[in-house]
């Protein structure tokens, strides 16, 4: 893992293979390593680069002064601009499509190409709003995550029979909630509120003008299959892709299929 500096914190980040730019952005909960299959075969053509978010895997808290995804697009440009990268190409799962869709936004002329995956750029509705808050709030005052919310959560990333068919991913992400603890639960809440208490960004998207994959589990939850048929009707050209037998970690349940989707993709947009 590379660090790098920026508002007073360092964030790590992974920089793997030679060739046209991708970024990747991992879901809420997870790290660079939610990627891995992907990487493997993608560095093959592409140099990735695939940053820890905030309070994830090996990077820092948020400084004090992020406290948007807004915020963390100017971060992730940065960051381009000292590895002297004028041009690339992002791939987001679920906050990751959230903050790539910020990024386009502040540097359209920047961004080749856009994979949205998992995610919606929409205000997180009402009722989700609300549940997720409540919970973050009780994990930032138990300064944990109780057991009960364990429970609740860990279901929403998957596929329905997930617990047969990857029953190792579900177990390794359960025991991940179970032992966030102390500040590092606090700080894990704090970023929460950033995620679910995003800004609205379709009327953004409607001004999209890049090829932009648009791709979602059969069996998201959290963002249901819906969602990305809102987002492919804001986004001229973009086209809508279902994962079978996948959830919300759709590229984990899915390897084979999203990495060959990537993979045609990007060739396209580098042919």
């Amino acid at each position: 893992m590379e660090k790098f500096s920026v508002d007073g914190r360092e964030m790590a980040y992974l920089d793997v293979g030679s060739g046209p730019v991708v970024i990747f952005g991992h879901s809420y909960l997870w790290d660079n390593k939610m990627w891995a299959p992907q990487i493997e075969a993608l560095s093959k053509y592409y140099r990735c680069i695939v940053p820890d978010f905030w309070a994830h895997g090996e990077s820092d808290f948020a400084p004090q002064t992020t406290r948007s995804l807004q915020d963390y697009a100017k971060q992730i440009l940065v960051l381009m601009d000292q590895l002297k990268i004028d041009e690339f190409s992002i791939v987001g799962l679920s906050v990751g499509g959230m903050w790539g869709c910020e990024l386009v936004t502040l540097a359209p002329q920047r961004v080749k190409s856009l994979v949205l995956m998992d995610t919606f750029v929409g205000l997180e509705p009402e009722v989700a709003h609300n549940k997720y808050f409540a919970m973050l709030d009780a994990i930032a005052q138990a300064k944990a995550v109780p057991n009960e919310i364990v429970e609740a959560v860990t279901p929403l990333f998957f596929a329905n029979n997930a617990k047969e068919d990857s029953p190792e991913l579900v177990t390794n992400f359960s025991k991940y909630l179970a032992n966030l603890q102390g500040e590092q639960a606090e700080e894990i809440a704090r970023i929460g509120r950033m995620v679910f208490g995003r800004r609205d960004q379709i009327e953004d998207i409607e001004k999209f003008a890049l090829p932009v994959l648009i791709a979602v589990g059969q069996e998201d939850k959290p963002r249901p299959v819906l969602e990305s048929y809102l987002m492919v009707d804001s986004i001229t050209g973009s086209q809508l892709v279902q994962i079978p037998k996948a959830g919300h970690i759709s590229n984990l349940e899915q390897p084979e299929f999203v990495t060959e989707l990537l993979q045609n993709f990007l060739n396209s947009v580098y042919a």
